[in-house]
């Protein structure tokens, strides 16, 4: 089985993605797609200022975890301090009711046995409507 050789260019953009592994990052987050960035390292090169936050030097690329954390839990303080809890609530008696609702319309439409059981004198009666005792 013979291997197949990839273009000369399309190996030294493979080279330039392992020298600085945050494009990968960028990919997977979405933000762009490999053609994109293929194009625009052929047409600009490799040392042009696109690349700048991809470096593995450049501190201001991007947050680290702990800095990123720190954002959230700030985020998430300043919205609860903003919350108006009467409202609060309000939405979640809407959103338990609603659920409630659905959960209600599903087990009218799977025909839930415990329901029938649950009507009172049809669950004292026998599932035959004749019973034979032996003697």
């Amino acid at each position: 089985m013979s291997k197949k050789t990839l273009h000369p260019s399309v190996q030294q953009f493979k080279e330039f993605v392992k020298k600085n592994p945050k494009i990968v990052l960028e990919v997977r987050k979405g933000r762009t797609n490999w053609q994109d960035l293929f194009e625009e390292w052929y047409l600009l090169g490799e040392d042009d200022s696109r690349w700048d936050e991809f470096k593995e030097g450049n501190a201001t690329a991007s947050p680290t975890n702990d800095e990123g954390k720190k954002e959230w839990m700030q985020q998430v303080m300043g919205a609860v301090k903003n919350m108006d809890t009467n409202q609060l609530q309000n939405h979640i008696s809407s959103l338990s009711q609603a659920l409630g609702a659905i959960q209600g319309l599903i087990l009218q439409f799977q025909g839930n046995p415990q329901s029938k059981v649950s009507r009172g004198n049809k669950a004292n009666q026998p599932q035959h409507p004749f019973q034979f005792r032996k003697d």
